[in-house]
Formats: C-alpha cells, structure tokens, sequence
C-alpha cells in the first residue's frame, strides 16, 4: 500500500539519527559530519572535504559491503561512519571486514605500502556491546610483550548511546536517540534535523529515500515469495517420487537445493 504524503511526513517525525534510512540523507552533509568526527575523535581542527553515503565496496570474491558515511579527511585520511541499531553479528569482525574492504578499495594498485592512508572505523551503536560501561572505546593493536600500541594507520573506535558518562561525547550519542534535537553544542546536527523534519525541501528528500526503500523492501519481499514457492513445488515433486535430476533440469535449480529440501522432508 502506497503511502499518503501526509503519512510520510508524520513517519518522518518519528525517525531520530540512529536510523538507518534516517542517517542516510542527515549524514549527507560535510558540516554534519565534520562536527561528529571532531567529538568523537576530539580534534577540534579536523576537517572533512567529502561525504559519500551508502557507497559499496566488493572484495576480491565478489562480497559487497556497504558503507553508511565514508569521509575524506583533509590530511588525506579516510573516515567511515556506521550506526548499527541491531545487536545480531559480530561487531569486532563486522568493522574489521568493513576496514579490509575499504582499504583495498581506496588504495591503488601500484602505490608503496607507506602511501596506504590513514582509516578511521567509526562505528556508533544502540548498545554497549563490549560491556565495560563506557561510552567510547579505542580498539589498538600492541605489541604483547611489552604493551606498546603500534600505530599501523587504522582506528578503530567504537561508541554507543547507552553508556552516558556526562562527556561531550555522551551528550552527542543522546541526540542520535532524539527525535528532535535543538543543541547548541552541536549546531549543525541540530540545524541538519530541523531542516529534514520541518523544512519543505528537506521533507521532500526524506521521502524520496523512504519511497525508495519500500520499493527496495517489495523487490526482495518478491524475491523471497518466488524462493519459497519454487521450494513448496520442489517438495511436491520429491513427493510424488520425481527423481533429483529430473527435479534440477525441470526447474532449474541446484542439486545442493534439492537434496537439502529432501533431508528436510
């Protein structure tokens, strides 16, 4: 069912930056970014030069991830930005796999190892998934034996809106739970809000993104059905005794698919 103009902008009103669909079109903003990465990283000079949303990088086998906010930094460095609402994956290795594949991407075939710049892993999230009660954590890697940190280039820090220990930093992770922020700590996130939420031209981005996820969500909901019905006609097929090659060459699928269908029987 299509969605009235009116019922999208009340959803609108109801998404904080946290969101997913949200963070897309706020993040999409140098200003906004810019002042994140300096609290966050407690640089007040830092200075970010582009913002790339939803940018999608592939490995060498064909996996793609896709990036929430990728920022360029003005010394060369890189920032990518994640927000993750959903605590079902391995962070650790979800962010090491985001920064594997960003490295590649980002660094050309022919340069020296030491040309390779510098990578920021932001990763902002709903809960304290390390469970050492702190609002941020600096994740580095040191030489065992002696406990020195060796600085390879990458960083990766981890931040979360649950653990409020009355910082600046804490104070931001709040307005990203905020459905409406009006901050003077942080005027251009709170600018950034007022305009997608109560400005006509902001509001219409918002729900060009919205109409686009939908369609998104109805092609994959298509997809889905498709799946399980052809599944439903290979059990019958398997029921009535066809045989499994039989079952590939009509329908066209794997042996693999088949043979799991028929364990399952």
């Amino acid at each position: 069912m299509r969605l009235s103009y009116e019922e999208k902008r009340k959803r609108v009103q109801e998404f904080r930056p946290i969101d997913d669909t949200f963070f897309e079109v706020f993040a999409n903003d140098v200003d906004v970014c810019q002042e994140i990465l300096r609290v966050i990283l407690q640089d007040p000079n830092l200075e970010v030069e582009t913002v790339s949303v939803q940018t999608n990088y592939k490995n060498m086998i064909g996996r793609s991830v896709r990036l929430d906010a990728l920022c360029t930094l003005g010394d060369g460095g890189m920032c990518n930005i994640e927000v993750q609402r959903a605590d079902n994956d391995d962070h650790l290795r979800r962010a090491r796999y985001h920064a594997a594949c960003l490295t590649a991407g980002i660094t050309d075939p022919g340069r020296q190892f030491k040309e390779v710049p510098t990578l920021y892993i932001v990763y902002i999230t709903e809960f304290d998934f390390l469970h050492q009660n702190r609002t941020i954590y600096h994740i580095d890697r040191t030489i065992r034996e002696t406990n020195t940190v060796v600085d390879d280039g990458q960083h990766e820090i981890f931040v979360n809106t649950k653990v409020n220990d009355g910082s600046d930093i804490a104070e931001l992770m709040q307005c990203f739970m905020q459905k409406d922020v009006q901050n003077p700590k942080f005027p251009f996130f709170s600018n950034r809000i007022q305009y997608l939420k109560k400005d006509e031209g902001g509001m219409s981005i918002m729900c060009e993104v919205m109409e686009k996820y939908a369609k998104e969500y109805a092609k994959e909901y298509a997809k889905e059905y498709v799946a399980k019905e052809k599944d439903e006609d290979i059990r019958a097929a398997l029921k009535k005794g066809f045989s499994i090659e039989s079952i590939c060459e009509m329908m066209r699928v794997t042996k693999e698919r088949v043979e799991k269908i028929k364990k399952d029987l």
